[in-house]
């Protein structure tokens, strides 16, 4: 019998957690879908770009949306500063950074308006990298450019990096399957932290 009740308990311990974890999960996509629906753009000192695939030197259709969001932001005068981001892959002939860089000034951006960032990999390291080069120019407020879905885990990044951002997400839609794996990295980043999820 008490082999029985010990079992008993393990089940409803296990089934506790099950229900903890799904409604955990569940909270959290409701909450990157509501984010991704904000619009926090606001004076600030650069606009950060997030990046994305980039083909030769040629931008995807989601770094190119990004890129054009921030000049619409550029445009707007609410920075003065263009960041765009990213590293490249093993054989690419450029880099995600450059590329935007290129595409920012064929769009008549002026040279000393861009900053460009070209070794992050994730966006862990090209938050905590546009973090530097504000710190070293003594720049403060950021605005993040990146996909709606992603607002979320933006804003979870930037508080950790200490970056004081406010996130405007290009007009892309959000599927099911980003807003999916985007609550399941928010989630697990809540819980150990953003910078272990870096690489991954």
């Amino acid at each position: 019998m008490g082999v029985i009740r010990v079992g008993r308990r393990l089940v409803a311990v296990a089934v506790v957690a099950v229900l903890v974890l799904a409604l955990y999960l569940g909270v959290t996509f409701v909450q990157v879908l509501v984010a991704s629906r904000h619009d926090d753009r606001g004076q600030a000192d650069a606009i950060v770009v997030l990046g994305a695939a980039q083909y030769n030197g040629e931008p995807s259709g989601a770094l190119r949306g990004r890129l054009d969001h921030a000049l619409e932001l550029y445009d707007l005068g609410l920075a003065e500063v263009v960041i765009p981001t990213g590293g490249g892959l093993p054989g690419d002939v450029t880099t995600e950074g450059l590329t935007g860089y290129t595409y920012l000034r064929q769009h008549g951006v002026p040279d000393e308006a861009i900053l460009v960032e070209v070794d992050a990999t994730d966006t862990y390291e090209a938050l905590s990298a546009a973090r530097v080069i504000l710190d070293q120019r003594g720049m403060q407020r950021a605005i993040l450019v990146s996909d709606p879905y992603h607002n979320r885990r933006l804003e979870g990044i930037a508080r950790e990096v200490g970056l004081d951002a406010a996130v405007s997400p290009t007009g892309a839609g959000s599927d099911a399957w980003s807003l999916g794996r985007e609550t399941v990295a928010v989630a697990a980043g809540r819980l150990i932290g953003f910078r272990r999820l870096s690489g991954l």
